[in-house]
């Protein structure tokens, strides 16, 4: 008798809760772009740390100019925040946080080796790959939702984004792995 009466309490507390309104794709885009925001601001934290910690001067070049880039793009993402007439606020980014730890292990764990700089740059690469995926994404979203100027601006971010892989997959395949192998087979 308990358990029955237990269930329509159960049932009467659910009726009275109001309904849901349906998430729809703007609420996706909008949770969407909290976590890049997120990411972002992260990021901001993160490119200096790995600068100093690198050996290769023309890698930590690479990282403050992608800093200076971050700085802009952030600035792009609070405009749309303010297009949409909703405050500029980031939302935990689990992912981010998990590339950024791994950065933070490998600048501790090849501190003074060889194989650091080629860990900040498998780091840094991988903190690209995921922008950039998250920055395609909202751009097709913005697109759908008919927001063109948010579209736009997403579309100069992702082209930062792309470039800036490129640039990192150029350093690392003309100077930063090599050194680091040279490096291995001169201490063998």
């Amino acid at each position: 008798m308990a358990k029955q009466a237990k269930k329509r309490t159960t049932k009467k507390t659910a009726a009275r809760r109001p309904r849901q309104a349906p998430k729809m794709l703007s609420d996706l885009f909008l949770e969407t772009l909290k976590d890049i925001y997120f990411a972002e601001n992260k990021i901001l934290k993160t490119l200096p740390k790995m600068a100093e910690a690198a050996n290769s001067k023309q890698l930590a070049a690479a990282f403050n100019k992608h800093l200076r880039e971050t700085q802009g793009q952030v600035k792009r993402l609070e405009q749309i925040f303010k297009m949409l007439g909703k405050p500029a606020r980031g939302k935990p980014c689990e992912a981010i946080n998990g590339i950024t730890d791994e950065g933070a292990e490998i600048m501790k764990d090849f501190k003074g080796a060889p194989a650091l700089d080629a860990g900040l740059l498998a780091a840094a690469q991988a903190v690209e790959h995921y922008e950039i995926s998250r920055y395609g994404t909202l751009r097709t979203w913005a697109e759908e939702l008919g927001m063109q100027d948010a579209a736009k601006l997403l579309q100069a971010t992702l082209d930062e984004e792309e470039a800036t892989d490129h640039a990192l997959t150029e350093l690392a395949t003309s100077v930063i792995n090599l050194e680091a192998e040279q490096e291995y087979r001169d201490a063998a």
